[in-house]
């Protein structure tokens, strides 16, 4: 779904530059520090190897690690888990079937050239995209096979980012494509390049007053977007949203053991007391936050949303365990 700058904020007269600290609503209690960071997101698919081939020839990632049933991709040049996949033979599909849980998870490009070859790389490979100016940031949109949805974006210089009152202005205006493709060059795509992140996750919710509770009250993220219809965005340090949220599905249920789905997304933490801080917040909020020693040592916070969607909380560096 979309919603223009007009729809959104009107001609938007009272816009001012977002400089930092003049945007967003912190929590009352524990705030994520500017440091926060997303890791790998953990997807549950029916056929690893369609799964695998579709990652590496249209996004452009790469396999770190592979056994018969699953994969961890990386960018070409950094070896940074992006995504695990996690095969459950014959899941079934996203389908036409609307389900709480994972809306699209977001990979990050480290510049808007890298974005311009991804898109004409997916023209030339008979790809469909679906395309979103949000102010902030230039996306666009596609489907694993699986039905999952993925956003490929860049960020705009965050010295161009605006506001209105404490909230930051996003939006879905149209893309400059041709711009996009000029800035391009005639470099061809090789991949995702070196600096590649996961920015953000998009997950549909049943209530965005319960999920501001959770996320920002007890997890401790900045509100940053509320008047775009339907959702909440939440971010840590600055910001536009590591997370959004949004009701568009509807009264769905929760994807089941046997549906394709997001297993798990990853919050990643400056050190082992901010790890500890979140923790108690959590569990002060009475949400769940277990700890999850991995193979390695590294002790993971283990929570979930009012939905049923597990976050992995971890000190940046860890290596992160099974899911449960």
């Amino acid at each position: 779904m979309g919603a223009t700058t007009r729809d959104i904020f009107g001609a938007a007269n009272e816009a001012a530059p977002a400089t930092p600290g003049s945007y967003g609503e912190p929590p009352r209690g524990f705030r994520l520090p500017e440091a926060t960071r997303l890791g790998a997101v953990r997807l549950q698919v029916a056929d690893l190897a369609r799964s695998l081939a579709y990652y590496e020839r249209v996004l452009g990632l790469r396999a770190v690690e592979q056994s018969a049933t699953h994969a961890t991709l990386a960018a070409w040049g950094d070896d940074r888990p992006l995504v695990e996949l996690r095969e459950h033979r014959g899941a079934r599909p996203m389908g036409q079937r609307a389900r709480l849980g994972l809306y699209h998870f977001a990979i990050l490009l480290p510049d808007r050239a890298s974005l311009g070859r991804f898109v004409r790389h997916a023209a030339e490979t008979g790809v469909r995209l679906g395309a979103g100016d949000h102010l902030v940031s230039e996306a666009f949109y596609l489907q694993d096979p699986d039905g999952l949805g993925i956003e490929v974006y860049a960020d705009r210089p965050r010295s161009s980012w605006r506001r209105v009152g404490r909230e930051l202005m996003m939006a879905t205006d149209p893309v400059d494509v041709p711009a996009l493709l000029h800035e391009a060059g005639d470099a061809t795509w090789t991949g995702m390049p070196a600096g590649t992140v996961i920015g953000h996750v998009h997950l549909h919710v049943g209530d965005v007053a319960q999920a501001a509770a959770f996320f920002s009250e007890a997890m401790g993220f900045d509100r940053m977007v509320w008047s775009y219809p339907g959702a909440l965005f939440f971010g840590a340090g600055g910001y536009h949203h590591h997370l959004g949220t949004n009701t568009w599905a509807g009264n769905a249920a929760p994807p089941t053991p046997g549906d394709a789905r997001l297993l798990e997304w990853t919050v990643e933490l400056p050190d082992a007391a901010t790890l500890d801080a979140v923790a108690e917040s959590l569990t002060s909020a009475g949400y769940p936050a277990d700890r999850d020693v991995s193979a390695a040592g590294a002790a993971d916070v283990l929570t979930r949303d009012p939905w049923g969607t597990a976050v992995r909380l971890r000190t940046a560096g860890a290596t992160a365990g099974e899911p449960r």
